[in-house]
């Protein structure tokens, strides 16, 4: 075990399932440029080959396609791109081909493919290069969708995904590229759909994703020092959903925030509260709670960024009104970042 990046384990990922397995090939937009998307295909190329580890057209719906066909040829593809937006464009070979071929053919066939989509935002992304659609994904019948939060995750649910026998998309956030943490040499898998109870509570139970399980955590260290003992469910896969961790959690401190990186109408938040109101309404002491976005596109400006997103500060902030207390200092004692749309000081921008 060491201590890496995240972008460093989503390499040894990739570069330990292509060593495990030839039937592994990764593609994507910037795949072999000089960057190698974020650093995460660095070294690839020249040590498994152009014929495994190539650039592809500008054409994502096509090249989604051929990665299907490969898939039900014997190939486990990889397919990469550097902003979910630039997916959608080939929505209806991942929803209408690799999702429903499982099903339609009488489990016969499979597609074994990987659509990594790096999300986040910041630096003026703007409406079309910020969107988190996690809950659009995990709407899907047939697809499963993971977010890791922590390098080790990244490389373990990377590795699952890859060898998992029907599609998956990895979202995986900029903002965590340069996060460090342990991770294990080889072949070490992080199964999908089992939910990672990171801090222990008694009081509320915050259920959180990819980089707002960041800032659960820092909300959780300053509630703390206003007696509010949190528990923190960072969910690594959102389709399937652990539903057993957060109701166990739940039943231990009887009540619910939900995060969510996404539009707050039809989120992943609002399906958790929805069924922990149906199953244990009884011994909730407190309205379940949600933060997410709001309801309309990112802006681009700067200044219109300021105070849009979910950030520790509104988590203390709607912890606090729920228990009906004030902060002991008189004021929020978290602040908002300045500047406020990077994750912190060693941010360099997105390229």
């Amino acid at each position: 075990m060491s201590e890496t990046t995240f972008v460093s384990a989503i390499n040894d990922a990739l570069s330990t399932a292509m060593a495990i397995d030839k039937s592994v090939i990764c593609y994507g937009l910037g795949a072999t440029d000089p960057k190698k998307i974020f650093g995460t295909m660095n070294g690839l190329e020249h040590k498994f080959g152009r014929s495994r580890v190539f650039d592809m057209p500008t054409s994502e719906n096509a090249m989604t396609g051929i990665g299907v066909g490969a898939a039900l040829g014997g190939l486990r593809p990889v397919m990469t791109h550097q902003r979910l937006d630039f997916f959608l464009l080939a929505m209806d070979q991942l929803v209408n081909s690799a999702a429903k071929w499982h099903y339609m053919f009488g489990g016969q066939a499979s597609i074994p493919i990987t659509i990594r989509l790096i999300i986040g935002r910041g630096w003026g992304q703007g409406p079309t290069h910020s969107q988190n659609l996690h809950a659009w994904f995990a709407h899907i019948p047939g697809l499963k969708v993971v977010m890791p939060t922590t390098p080790a995750d990244a490389k373990g649910l990377l590795l699952t995904s890859i060898f998992d026998p029907n599609p998956v998309v990895f979202l995986e956030h900029r903002w965590l590229h340069q996060s460090v943490g342990n991770v294990e040499s080889g072949d070490v898998r992080v199964p999908i759909g089992v939910a990672n109870t990171i801090r222990h509570g008694r009081d509320i139970t915050i259920v959180s994703s990819s980089y707002l399980t960041v800032e659960a955590i820092q909300a959780a260290s300053f509630l703390a020092a206003e007696g509010i003992d949190c528990e923190i469910i960072d969910l690594r896969s959102i389709s399937p959903i652990d539903w057993t961790t957060i109701h166990d959690s739940v039943a231990r401190t009887r009540n619910l925030l939900v995060l969510d990186s996404g539009a707050q109408t039809g989120s992943v938040a609002g399906e958790i509260i929805a069924r922990v109101a149906m199953k244990q309404h009884q011994i909730l002491r407190l309205a379940p709670m949600r933060l997410a976005m709001p309801d309309v596109p990112e802006p681009t400006s700067f200044g219109l960024t300021r105070g849009f997103f979910v950030r520790s500060s509104d988590i203390y902030a709607e912890v606090m009104k729920a228990f009906d207390k004030n902060p002991k200092s008189g004021v929020n004692p978290i602040q908002e970042p300045v500047p406020h749309d990077v994750p912190g000081d060693w941010f360099k921008g997105p390229f």
